[in-house]
């Protein structure tokens, strides 16, 4: 039998808010493959921290890969008080991450995008990991998540609420 991984692999994750106060979520191109899961999921921003990686500047990477949105048109508000763990599922562990992780501990980034739409490009990364995005009210986001992930999302909605005014 197997051992089961038990490092969480290093991540952030930016809620990027526009100015309606509505937050940036894409559709995965991958997701039914990585959630197993039936139904279409969508996600903030999230990512992996390269080894000696600062936590801003690889929210701030995953973010452009991601979008395509640059610093120039993002004011980082806030940073969660503490790192949230998520577990993967069980017939998930061992198949993502080359079988290092049980989950993720993803530290979160709240940003204020300045810019238009049109500086909004999921192709800006070869190869793009969203196929279609769109901008959500914050009471939508814990029904758009794969459902593994949506403790982190309302602890990141709770704590972020707030400062959004």
């Amino acid at each position: 039998m197997t051992e089961l991984p038990t490092a969480y692999r290093p991540c952030v994750g930016v809620m990027l808010v526009n100015n309606h106060k509505q937050v940036f979520v894409g559709k995965r191109i991958d997701y039914r493959e990585n959630s197993g899961a039936v139904g279409e999921f969508w996600q903030m921003p999230q990512g992996g921290v390269d080894p000696g990686e600062d936590l801003y500047a690889a929210a701030m990477r995953e973010l452009a890969e991601e979008t395509g949105v640059r610093e120039e048109h993002v004011l980082l508000h806030s940073r969660l008080s503490q790192s949230l763990r998520y577990d993967l599922p069980e017939h998930l562990i061992g198949k993502l991450w080359k079988g290092q992780y049980r989950g993720q501990e993803q530290m979160w980034f709240l940003a204020k995008f300045s810019g238009s739409d049109a500086d909004i490009d999921l192709e800006a990364h070869d190869p793009p990991e969203f196929c279609e995005w769109k901008w959500a009210a914050l009471d939508e986001l814990e029904g758009l998540i794969v459902p593994f992930k949506r403790d982190v999302y309302r602890h990141v909605v709770a704590e972020f609420e707030p400062l959004l005014g």
